[in-house]
């Protein structure tokens, strides 16, 4: 676990931003809400990490963790919303794609409550980063209710695909899936993607 923390802090701290957020597209209804989680390739990665953990996990963990996602981003999106500042938002997003990934690929068997704070740190971020750039009246809370069902349903994505993995005694796939966002994360931390 120890190395798990040093890696994720190296990744955060060397970090560039993303370019994912803050000032990218529209952000003025329920529409670009949807439509944003799926045009990002840092979020698309973290949403179905944290479906396929949460499937590796499985029991209370398989829909808490999703849900804490949702929720804790939305309250990220509340305080961006708000104007209040939040430090490091674009590298916890980037450690974030890197993380996840790692926790899936070596299958990490934490407590329900422990997995259910990373990952709700995670989300505090992703959401706020959202949260900064809407509008501060209905089309904004439009737009975070697109974001949200678009995160729920790329968790559901991560979920189907690891039971459909473990189904078909594939589970290996999962991990390897795992290990596919520790690239994708390595590749936007390095520019390359």
């Amino acid at each position: 676990m120890k190395r798990l923390l040093a890696t994720v802090a190296i990744f955060a701290a060397g970090s560039a931003p993303a370019l994912a957020h803050v000032g990218h597209g529209a952000t003025g209804s329920f529409a670009p809400g949807i439509a944003h989680p799926l045009s990002g390739l840092d979020h698309m990665t973290v949403m179905v990490a944290v479906g396929l953990w949460a499937a590796l996990k499985d029991g209370r963990a398989l829909w808490l963790w999703p849900a804490t996602f949702v929720a804790v981003m939305l309250i990220g999106g509340a305080l961006g919303m708000a104007h209040v500042a939040l430090p490091f938002v674009e590298p916890a997003i980037l450690a974030s794609v890197v993380a996840l990934g790692i926790l899936v690929a070596l299958a990490v068997d934490l407590p329900v409550w422990a997995g259910a704070a990373i990952i709700g740190a995670f989300a505090l971020f992703h959401g706020h980063a959202h949260g900064s750039e809407v509008a501060e009246n209905i089309a904004g809370f439009e737009y975070m209710a697109g974001f949200a069902l678009a995160t729920a349903s790329l968790h559901a994505l991560g979920i189907g695909f690891a039971n459909f993995a473990t189904r078909h005694s594939l589970r290996p796939l999962v991990r390897v899936a795992g290990a596919v966002c520790v690239v994708v994360g390595a590749g936007l931390y390095g520019g390359v993607i």
